[in-house]
This record gives C-alpha cells, sequence and structure tokens, in this order.
C-alpha cells in the first residue's frame, strides 16, 4: 500500500499528524493507497510559504507566465495516458473517459496560454482637462481551490491554470479519494518552470477546509462538490472577507418533443446518464418527454440500448461504457435510493441493484437502472443519486415539461431535443438554468466561454474558467492621472526586447 503526500514548496513532504484516509480501488474495493490529513497548524505553514513565493511570482510579468501555462500544456500532452491511467485508477472510470477529463482541464489551460490578453486593463485619454483614467488588473495573493473525487484532473486544472496565470499562489486541496492526479500536476508544473511554493497540494478533510477558510491570508475559494458543502464554504468564506465561487449539485433534465430524432436522443440519454456511472454533475439524470406517445416510444429506444451496456473495470478494455462509483458508501446510498423509488411507486423497468461482476465482486459496481412514470415527490427524483440512475418523468405538454425545470431548486445543466427552432429558442430564453443544451445532451461550455449553474447549483456571482476566472482571480485597481509638467528629451533608437 502507498503511503502519499503532500507537496508543499516544490517537494513531496509527508504528513506530521498521524491522520489518515485510505485510497480505494473502486473496482476491487481493496485499498491501494493512504493519503495524509493535514493539521490547522500545517495547513497554516504552507500557505505562509505561498505567500511569501507569491510576491515574485505576482510581479512576473504576464508573458512569463504565460509561458509556463505554454510548457505545462505540452506536458499534460506528453503525460496524457499516464494521467488518465491515474484517473482511472483512483476514480474507476474509463480510460477514455479518464483522457476526456485530463483533456477538459488541458482545454482551460490552453487558453491560459492566452493570458497576457485577459489581464490587460482598459485605458481613457483625456478623460477630463490633461486627465487619463487606465485601470489594471492585479493578482490577490493567495487563493485556494477545493475539489472533488468525480474530475480529479479537470476541475484542479480549471482553478490553478487561471490563478497562477493571474499571478496568484494557490492552495490546493483535492478529494482525499482521488489525491494522486493533482500531485502529478504539481510535479509537471514545476517542470515546467513554475516556482517553488506558487502550487501547494495539502490533502485533508473538514479540519483542513476550516484552516483555509478561517486563514486570514487567503483571499479567495474555489469549490465543487455538493449543494450542502457549496453553501456551507460559501458563507463561512463570505463571513471572513474572501471572495468564494461555489458549485454545488444538479438535478439534470432533458425534454424530448414529440418532434425530435428519438434515435438520437435515446443515444444522447444513455451517454449522459450513465457514463463515468453517472457520477457526474451534468449528466442527465431525467428524461422528461413530452406526450403519451412520444413517452412509449422512448422506452422502446432506451430499454435495449441500456441493457446492452458493459460495466467493468478500466482494466479491462476500451469497450466498457463505465465502472464502479467511487465507494462501497455511494453504492450502498444508490441502491437505497432504487429501493425508496419502487417503494414509492416508480416503475423500475430495468434493475442494476445487486451487481456483480466475476472476479471484481467486492468491487463498487452498480448496474444501470431505469425508471418510469417517476413523479416529483419521489425521492429519487428530489435527490441527486450521483450514480448510474435515468428516471423518466413524463409530461403531457411542453409548458409542463418546462416548468418541472423552472420549479426545480437546482439549475446547473438541461437539454431539449426537437426540430422545431422556435420550440427551442422559446426553451433558452425562458429556463432559469446556468448551461443550456439544444439537441446537445451535456453543454458543457468550451474553455474560452465559461461554466456555472443558476439556482442552488452555485454560490456567488462569477463562473468557473473562461473570462470569468480571470475576473475572479484579480482585482481591478483604477488610476486617475494628471501631470502639470513634464521633462521632454530626444528619441532612442535601440529596440530593447522584454525582460
Amino acid at each position: 500500500m502507498t503511503e502519499l503526500t503532500h507537496y508543499i514548496n516544490g517537494e513531496h513532504v509527508k504528513g506530521t499528524s498521524g491522520r489518515f484516509t485510505e485510497v480505494f480501488n473502486p473496482a476491487t474495493g481493496e485499498v491501494q493507497a493512504k493519503v495524509p490529513l493535514a493539521t490547522v497548524e500545517e495547513m497554516n505553514a504552507a500557505i505562509a510559504k505561498a505567500e511569501e513565493a507569491q510576491k515574485a511570482w505576482g510581479a512576473t510579468n504576464p508573458q512569463r507566465r504565460a509561458r509556463v501555462m505554454m510548457k505545462f500544456g505540452a506536458l499534460i500532452n506528453e503525460h496524457m495516458d499516464e494521467l488518465a491511467e491515474l484517473v482511472s485508477r483512483e476514480h474507476g472510470k474509463t480510460l477514455p473517459d479518464g483522457r476526456g477529463d485530463v483533456q477538459r482541464g488541458l482545454e482551460v489551460v490552453e487558453v491560459c496560454m492566452g493570458a497576457p490578453h485577459m489581464l490587460k486593463g482598459e485605458f481613457t485619454d483625456d478623460g477630463g482637462p490633461g486627465i487619463d483614467l487606465y485601470s489594471m488588473r492585479q493578482p490577490l495573493g493567495v487563493v485556494a481551490g477545493i475539489t472533488p473525487f468525480n474530475f480529479p484532473a479537470m476541475i484542479p486544472l480549471w482553478k490553478m491554470a487561471p490563478a497562477i496565470v493571474s499571478g496568484n499562489a494557490m492552495i490546493l486541496k483535492p478529494s482525499e479519494r482521488c489525491p494522486s492526479t493533482s500531485l502529478r500536476l504539481a510535479e509537471l508544473l514545476k517542470e515546467a518552470g513554475l516556482p517553488d511554493g506558487i502550487l501547494q497540494v495539502v490533502n485533508g478533510d473538514k479540519e483542513a477546509v476550516d484552516a483555509i477558510l478561517d486563514n486570514e491570508t487567503i483571499a479567495a475559494v474555489g469549490f465543487v462538490g455538493s449543494t450542502p458543502i457549496a453553501q456551507y464554504i460559501y458563507g463561512r468564506a463570505a463571513s471572513n472577507g474572501k471572495r468564494a465561487q461555489c458549485f454545488g449539485g444538479a438535478k439534470n433534465h432533458m425534454i424530448i418533443m414529440p418532434d425530435a430524432d428519438l434515435d438520437k436522443a435515446a443515444d444522447a440519454l444513455v451517454g449522459a446518464g450513465f457514463g463515468a456511472a453517472g457520477e457526474r454533475c451534468m449528466a442527465i439524470s431525467v428524461a422528461v418527454p413530452v406526450g403519451k406517445e412520444t413517452a412509449d416510444k422512448l422506452v422502446e429506444k432506451l430499454t435495449p440500448r441500456i441493457e446492452k451496456l458493459k460495466v467493468g473495470p478500466y482494466t479491462a478494455d476500451e469497450e466498457v461504457d463505465y465502472g464502479p462509483v467511487i465507494t462501497a458508501a455511494a453504492k450502498q446510498r444508490i441502491e437505497g435510493l432504487i429501493d425508496s423509488g419502487v417503494e414509492q411507486g416508480a416503475d423500475l423497468l430495468i434493475d442494476g441493484r445487486g451487481f456483480q461482476l466475476q472476479g471484481y465482486e467486492d468491487g463498487f459496481f452498480v448496474g444501470p437502472s431505469f425508471f418510469d412514470n417517476v413523479t416529483p415527490d419521489m425521492d429519487i427524483y428530489k435527490e441527486e443519486i450521483f450514480g448510474p440512475v435515468l428516471s423518466q418523468v413524463r409530461a403531457d405538454t411542453y409548458e409542463d415539461a418546462l416548468n418541472l425545470i423552472i420549479d426545480n431548486p437546482y439549475g446547473n445543466g438541461t437539454a431539449i431535443y426537437t426540430a422545431d427552432g422556435d420550440t427551442a429558442r422559446d426553451f433558452a430564453h425562458r429556463v432559469n438554468v446556468g448551461m443550456v443544451g439544444i439537441n446537445f445532451p451535456i453543454p458543457v461550455p468550451l474553455s474560452y466561454h465559461t461554466f456555472g449553474g443558476w439556482k442552488k447549483s452555485a454560490f456567488g456571482d462569477l463562473n468557473q474558467y473562461g473570462p470569468d476566472a480571470f475576473r475572479f482571480y484579480t482585482k481591478t485597481k483604477t488610476v486617475t492621472a494628471r501631470w502639470f509638467s513634464g521633462i521632454k528629451e530626444g528619441g532612442e533608437f535601440n529596440f530593447k526586447a522584454m525582460d
């Protein structure tokens, strides 16, 4: 069993708390590593080192910081397969999905290569008699990222890349269930030229999180996880005077109109609902067909597709559709929610409970489950299951389907499948959800836009990556300047290269 470390000041450092948590192989149920849990003192010491290192890094010109991102991006590409396997080994997702996890993070790194443009200020010439006004974006100082288990590469990269290229130092507390990818990314950043102390990876649990939230040096906190924890972190960070962007849970719906291509809609639902064992905040977990005929036909299309899904460990082959869920407790919770759906009257058309895979009987596998005739008062509708369970809620009309989404407390992602442009346009304008797909099941925006939900899916007014990330990780200073006299000298003819 491997004993993992923290990554402090450019070095791997053993924990001193004597407290550890186990990192499982989700496919076998075996403990493959243990990771140290930091004390308040360890966290504060790491933050102090980051604060000292940030002074010189914040004064480094944006082009030099961007060059580190360029080298970092090249190293991620070079080590893509290694990073994907780290993701799959601790999370359980398939290797293609692991590569996708890394790739979507890499795309944010690529945008950060253009940071000098994103960090430009504004200028007004002659705002008054002899008066110029200009603004500049400056780093906050030391910031923190608290990231979840379900995207061990992507979300840490979403946090660290814009924060660091903006001139900040970052404390990254990855999920203690999947810490190895973040530790390896920190090594690659150092190889890319990042100075020691600018990225500190500190493993921990609630004690470490609270140490981040209460430390006066930390200027901003970014979080992704469940809604109750997002709300807790947002509230405590804000009460301590910190910026916070905290992204929580989801209950994503897809409306299927009578004019939709049902084969395409069914394929999209299977991929979006069961990919990564449903452990995605943008997973479609609720299908909402409009009209009885649409619903009945959709069941006919979905049932054979779901029954053919191949479940297995990432080591089996690349034809596996999805792997295990993250822990035994997650498996127990998912199967308990399936139990409740049956007890509360939904029709369980495909039952994934008690799934067994020869040779992996102790793994955390859950077979695909499919419910029909789910209603909004049922637990399987109200709760984010975060597992391979698709629920069908039938709607009589488009307005009924739309209002179902509008009334839901979550607002992360949603989609509609239709051939009618007017319906699609109406849906995009009226739905109160942050990310909308039209004939597109998982509408995660590309890295030069921005990612964020509405309602109880997000706390804070700025989103992740894209332009909002540079706004979040910098503060604006505006200067009003007037010069009463000056010394005008002759020309200088040497072209000086940038230092």
